[in-house]
């Protein structure tokens, strides 16, 4: 390929996804009267966010300013360039524990949380995912979301849960953080063992500090909701911490907070070299926000009766972890947290989400100064009491009661986020997701099909000697004949006719196939040569012009002739009849 090729494939590219931006959708149609409303909305929402996305840090390992960061330009670039009118994007739970994990995973010495480096690796990490995502448009990719089923995200976000909550118990106890080895396990298990044996080194002022936002953040949630509770609590302790100086009581505090608005360039003292390594960390951000992000935009295009494009936002959340990147800020995603207190403020669009960014970069502008008061063991019982609610109880029981062993699946993703590690938990969601797929396609509810007095179909078990009427067999296979189920197909029909009185008809119900691949094609053509062998008709009812294509094509239609192949049931049946 010469050097013009290069260039005229790399326009190629670059027109395509310029092709992919819109711009507006999350907005347009607007209607004024719904302005102070969202403006409100905004105002509120921001109120609720800043709390928490303050104890994303905690997570993620980066300065508390950062978290701020995340809800501001971030914040504003997809509220321009997203489909979803109610979709929020900041900083989040889930893609921050995998950034953590990511980065300590890369034993560079001296790289520790907190420092100019650890954060120059979070901006990069941001930049490489919103690649991905760009790239994952252009590519047309955002199917990818759906093969993280929401069975194994809950699972893993119930993992993520409870290790985001175990590793809260330091703060909250105003203990040092346990060192582990971070390469046996994901270290939670182990330093939270460790943590319990400092207890009784345990500051009770800071215990007192943790406990009371605890109850604050419960009790406003069950019983004030109209108040954020997030905000009395930050507020509240930063007023305490001020006027009784718990700094000299043996609490720790944030100190000084820069202020002002974030700098703007690339990540500080990483480059090329550093991307390989944080190649599969960034991969599998990616992944969670595709699934987390389109699953909750889906979700409120549904209950609204509202446009969305699962592809638009692709480009919205590339451009907004770009912008994060180069902002001082980490990773981005889609948040339900975040997504579901904009509803409860009653936001309509996302003029809402460029409120709360107006409303952050006051606050960051004139209001830093206080939080240099404010206790870390804040910050940590605000994480614990997140991780509390990602643990999706409700759900897994529910999975439990329904569908007996998807649970063991979810169940199993989120030991393995727990014991091993977050990234290893998302690999092992997709890979098991696809599992269920296929085993779903593998073992398809096939049936012989009968009908009852009024002319009703009646579905029985595909076993040795089941009829649907003397002499013919009506066989129905439910999915896409595949390289997978193949065999299955055949060996089920041919179970069918081997019996005492062998049926002088066997009809394929093909209402049910979607799809098939060079294997299923081969399968049929070759059962259609077992049945002639046999003296055998075999025929065909209910395929979809697709279908029968791809049976012309691998020659099928030539073996059972033209004259096999019917539109209907009903049609097949009256076929058999006329014939015998």
């Amino acid at each position: 390929m010469t050097d013009s090729d290069d260039k005229h494939d790399g326009d190629g590219r670059v027109r395509a996804l310029a092709r992919s931006v819109t711009v507006l959708e999350g907005i347009r149609p607007y209607q004024r009267s719904r302005l102070t409303g969202d403006v409100i909305a905004g105002i509120t929402l921001a109120a609720l966010a800043i709390p928490e996305v303050m104890g994303y840090t905690q997570i993620a390992g980066t300065p508390v300013i950062t978290g701020l960061y995340t809800i501001l330009i971030p914040a504003v670039v997809f509220a321009l360039l997203g489909s979803s009118r109610h979709l929020v994007v900041g900083g989040d739970s889930a893609t921050a524990a995998i950034l953590f994990a990511g980065i300590a995973g890369l034993g560079i010495s001296g790289l520790n949380p907190g420092t100019d480096e650890w954060v120059a690796f979070a901006g990069l990490a941001a930049l490489i995912t919103g690649g991905l995502l760009l790239l994952a448009r252009v590519a047309r990719l955002g199917f990818l979301a759906d093969f993280i089923s929401r069975t194994v995200l809950v699972g893993f976000l119930t993992g993520v849960g409870i290790q985001v909550a175990l590793g809260q118990f330091a703060g909250m106890l105003g203990v040092a953080s346990p060192k582990v080895d971070l390469d046996q396990v994901s270290g939670t298990v182990i330093k939270f063992y460790d943590t319990l044996k400092e207890i009784p080194d345990a500051s009770g002022a800071t215990v007192a500090v943790s406990v009371a936002v605890i109850a604050i953040l419960v009790v406003f949630e069950r019983w004030i909701p109209m108040i954020p509770g997030g905000l009395v609590a930050v507020v509240g302790l930063i007023a305490v911490s001020w006027g009784f100086d718990l700094a000299s009581h043996g609490v720790s505090t944030l100190g000084s907070v820069p202020s002002g608005l974030p700098p703007l360039g690339l990540p500080s003292g990483v480059g090329a070299d550093d991307v390989i390594p944080l190649l599969a960390t960034c991969v599998s951000m990616f992944l969670v926000i595709l699934a987390q992000s389109a699953a909750t935009s889906r979700a409120y295009a549904v209950k609204y009766k509202e446009h969305f494009v699962e592809n638009t936002d692709l480009v919205g959340l590339g451009a907004a972890n770009l912008t994060a990147g180069l902002s001082g800020a980490f990773v981005v995603n889609g948040s339900p947290t975040k997504t579901k207190m904009a509803e409860e403020a009653k936001a309509t669009s996302q003029i809402a989400m460029l409120a709360m960014a107006a409303t952050v970069a006051i606050v960051l502008l004139f209001l830093t100064k206080p939080l240099q008061y404010m206790p870390n063991a804040v910050l940590s019982a605000v994480v614990f009491v997140i991780g509390i609610k990602l643990i999706d109880v409700a759900d897994m029981r529910a999975i439990y009661r329904l569908r007996r062993n998807e649970f063991w699946i979810a169940a199993l993703t989120a030991a393995v986020v727990v014991g091993v590690g977050v990234e290893q938990g998302i690999i092992l969601a997709i890979v098991l997701s696809v599992l269920l797929h296929v085993k779903r396609h593998y073992s398809p509810n096939d049936a012989v099909v009968s009908r009852d007095a009024q002319g009703h179909p009646v579905l029985s078990p595909p076993t040795s000697g089941t009829v649907s009427e003397p002499g013919l067999v009506v066989y129905r296979f439910s999915v896409g004949l595949f390289y997978a189920n193949a065999a299955r197909f055949a060996e089920e029909i041919l179970a069918l006719v081997d019996t005492a009185e062998p049926p002088r008809w066997l009809i394929l119900l093909a209402d049910g196939i979607d799809d098939i691949d060079y294997t299923g094609g081969k399968t049929v053509l070759e059962t259609a040569d077992q049945l002639a062998q046999r003296g055998i008709t075999f025929a065909i009812t209910d395929a979809t012009d697709h279908i029968r294509h791809e049976l012309d094509r691998f020659g099928v239609t030539a073996k059972i002739g033209e004259g096999r192949y019917y539109q209907s049931l009903d049609d097949a049946f009256t076929a058999f009849h006329t014939a015998t």
